[in-house]
């Protein structure tokens, strides 16, 4: 008898210490996104995503003096907790503790900080047409640091003699040549992507994010990119982030654990989008092919993020609000922006813009047709059932038809005639002054080979580029005619800026090493630049174009109430003639003219433009 009571106790013991230990729970926060957030924001709403294991199953509470619980979203992952916060105006910055309890027990607490706002952060200006841009792609630009070329748990690492290999380049190489961005006369800086890409290979690019809340290590961290922002503000210098809200990098840390089935689109079985980017205004588009292009991922290493989660649009919102408010940002560079559908870039580019009124957002559409880019900025009302608050697009017609038109015959259906008609459909733009103008970037051949390496066309098309409507980007590199001379792929239009490591016998900084020409062309993009800055009648002033009569010829007119240029191209071989009463309208009362490039000045009524040639000429 007393061998079975003795043995019913152990039993009941056992089984004591085994179903507690099975009730029992270590909980453990991995991840609070944003990381932390500012009082006196315009919307007093604040989503805050808590993630580890079993978060999912505690409840929150928060005990703070203006801070409220307005919502608690629990999905089906029981590893992801969403709190929505509202945030009263008069809120005292300070932290606060977060506590998670379960049936009325207190599991964990969290802190979170509310920082004040910097003074007048909500009207920063964003980038205008009175700037030039400089793209940058980081890791081919400057290694500032070679102690984080090769950082531990990265497997992409160190490589110079792979193409597509990380180089080494970072934030603070960019910090070290920001006298020189300045001193070339532009005014903002967009970086290809900051955040981390911890992926297996080809990280360097930046296009897969891995975690939106970091920089990557190879590149600087968080507080490096900050001071990227205010060393370039002492410098008058603008930054300009590059995001992407249309997919992630395959190895984020969320794809090994979604927060819903319906994170991504198409998580079992690969869908590659179609491109077909006209399907999102075509009325006669079939569903299928509207949801293969925007549903549809890039490649296997992107996933497709899907908007319509309203958890996820909410999450990608707030950390670009984020951004723009941590690293002072003046502007954003949104790549792929069709891809992401409609309305979520029409929720997230309305909601920036509300918080910040005077910031400026160009998005990627890379089509040549201006109707098909004029929908998307902001004020068009075409189609009638869309609306959008994007300000800026990237300039793909002007691009494309500048290149062809100076590489081409003149003809009645090409060459100068082809640029001028390409023009005359600003009429499409909302706000064709916004429209950012290029060369060349980082997804296409250098602008020195499109013009087949031909050094009149060259100085041609980057007298166009600097002096028509719009804002001005240039690609790093452009001004000392690099042009992926070994192959037309990504790996070689990024190639190295000469200087930015220690041990190049070229150096684009210093000017040791260039050639004669190189030196000219950076001679001659620095002159332009610097005019431009300092001539408004090129950022905002009116336009006037004449028809080119397939000569070679082609001329329009900048100008306001205090002053008057004309630009004049001449692609031919032999110099050519101007008619001064042909040009009556724009050159009444004017008699000469004189050339910002060489300074000679010309009479009006013999005014006789060099073969292959440009001339800018201020009018007296």
């Amino acid at each position: 008898m007393k061998t079975n009571l003795r043995c019913l106790l152990l039993s009941s013991i056992f089984a004591f210490f085994l179903f507690g230990s099975v009730s029992a729970q270590d909980y453990a926060i991995e991840r609070v996104e944003p990381l932390h957030w500012w009082v006196g924001m315009k919307n007093p709403e604040l989503q805050v995503m808590i993630y580890g294991d079993d978060i999912g199953n505690l409840s929150p509470a928060i005990d703070y003096d203006g801070v409220e619980i307005k919502r608690i979203q629990k999905v089906e992952n029981d590893n992801y907790l969403f709190v929505y916060l509202d945030i009263s105006k008069d809120t005292d910055p300070g932290k606060f503790d977060i506590i998670l309890s379960r049936d009325g027990d207190q599991e964990l607490k969290y802190t979170y900080e509310l920082k004040e706002r910097e003074q007048n952060s909500a009207q920063r200006e964003g980038f205008n047409s009175s700037d030039v841009m400089y793209l940058i792609t980081p890791d081919r630009f400057a290694n500032g640091n070679p102690g984080n070329d090769s950082v531990a748990g990265y497997a992409d690492s160190l490589d110079r003699d792979d193409d597509y290999g990380r180089h080494g380049g970072d934030i603070q190489g960019i910090i070290d040549h920001l006298d020189y961005i300045d001193e070339m006369g532009f005014t903002a800086i967009w970086l290809n992507p900051v955040k981390e890409n911890a992926m297996e290979s080809s990280s360097y690019h930046g296009y897969a994010t891995t975690d939106y809340y970091k920089v990557d290590p190879r590149y600087g961290s968080n507080q490096l990119y900050k001071k990227l922002s205010e060393e370039a503000e002492k410098r008058g210098i603008k930054l300009i982030m590059d995001m992407i809200m249309n997919h992630s990098g395959s190895n984020h840390w969320w794809m090994d654990d979604l927060p819903t089935d319906d994170w991504v689109h198409y998580p079992d079985n690969y869908q590659q989008t179609n491109h077909r980017r006209t399907t999102l205004h075509d009325p006669y588009a079939a569903d299928i092919d509207k949801k293969r292009m925007t549903d549809g991922w890039f490649v296997k290493s992107m996933p497709d993020l899907n908007q319509d989660n309203p958890l996820l649009a909410d999450y990608l919102i707030y950390n670009s609000l984020w951004w723009i408010e941590y690293a002072g940002l003046r502007g954003i560079r949104h790549d792929t922006h069709p891809y992401a559908g409609q309305e979520f870039m029409a929720e997230w580019t309305c909601r920036i813009m509300e918080e910040y009124p005077n910031f400026n957002i160009v998005g990627e559409e890379w089509s040549v047709d201006p109707l098909v880019l004029s929908k998307w900025q902001r004020g068009n009302d075409k189609p009638d059932n869309f609306s959008s608050c994007l300000p800026s697009l990237m300039d793909f017609p002007i691009q494309t038809t500048l290149v062809d038109a100076l590489t081409s015959e003149e003809s009645w259906g090409s060459g100068f005639v082809d640029l001028y008609e390409t023009l005359s459909f600003d009429y499409a733009y909302p706000n064709p002054l916004n429209m950012v103008i290029f060369p060349d970037n980082h997804d296409m051949d250098r602008f020195y080979r499109q013009v087949n390496q031909d050094f009149d066309l060259y100085k041609m098309g980057l007298a166009y580029i600097m002096t028509m409507r719009g804002i001005p980007q240039f690609y790093y590199g452009t001004e000392l005619l690099m042009s992926n001379e070994k192959g037309h792929d990504h790996g070689q239009i990024r190639e190295d800026f000469p200087g930015g490591w220690e041990g190049d016998t070229k150096n684009g900084f210093t000017g040791k090493g260039l050639s004669d020409k190189q030196k000219e062309a950076q001679t001659f993009v620095k002159k332009l630049v610097n005019w431009r800055k300092d001539n408004p009648v090129i950022h905002s002033g009116e336009l006037m174009q004449y028809a080119p009569k397939h000569d070679g010829v082609y001329v329009y007119f900048r100008y306001n109430e205090q002053k008057s240029v004309m630009v004049a191209f001449n692609k031919s071989k032999e110099s050519i003639s101007l008619n001064k009463d042909y040009y009556y309208e724009r050159l009444d009362g004017f008699t000469t003219g004189t050339d910002i490039i060489t300074n000679k000045t010309y009479q009006l009524n013999d005014l006789k433009i060099p073969s292959r040639s440009v001339l800018i000429l201020e009018l007296e």
